[in-house]
């Protein structure tokens, strides 16, 4: 996924089991936010940065929707635990993630391994990606400063 493409109409499930699609968000900005893993410590840092700074969002016009392939299960802990507002999106098949360009081999201390690369995506209100936070870019304690 590229800056210009269109996003794809359903994104998928959330925590509650419910379909997340992109025409939820017509007429808002979406920050679809790729994170690797719940409950660890820079994908919590970033959701809380995001969830303090969740109303200077939406007053901006923005809607957050966060994605990990961790299970609903999952997800309604670290919701809960956090008190996140916004949506998460169980990719438990991976689909979205392989859409958008940010599963690959990782390495962490000399071992390969798949992952998400860390990656927020900013699509405008006709559903077209505006603009791409980077893996290199992302600052996971100050992310809400970067996307406004």
């Amino acid at each position: 996924m590229n800056v210009g493409d269109k996003a794809p109409e359903i994104l998928g499930i959330n925590e509650k089991g419910e379909e997340i699609r992109l025409s939820n968000y017509k007429g808002k900005k979406l920050v679809l936010y790729f994170y690797p893993k719940d409950s660890t410590s820079g994908c919590t840092a970033q959701a809380c940065n995001l969830r303090d700074n969740y109303d200077a969002l939406r007053q901006a016009g923005y809607e957050v929707v966060g994605v990990s392939v961790d299970s609903e299960k999952s997800h309604q802990k670290f919701i809960e635990k956090n008190s996140l507002p916004f949506p998460l999106i169980a990719d438990t098949d991976k689909k979205l993630v392989e859409q958008f360009g940010v599963w690959g081999e990782k390495s962490m201390y000399g071992r390969k391994y798949m992952g998400t690369f860390r990656t927020t995506f900013i699509i405008n209100e006709e559903g077209i990606v505006e603009r791409i936070i980077g893996p290199k870019e992302v600052k996971t304690k100050d992310h809400a400063a970067q996307i406004l």
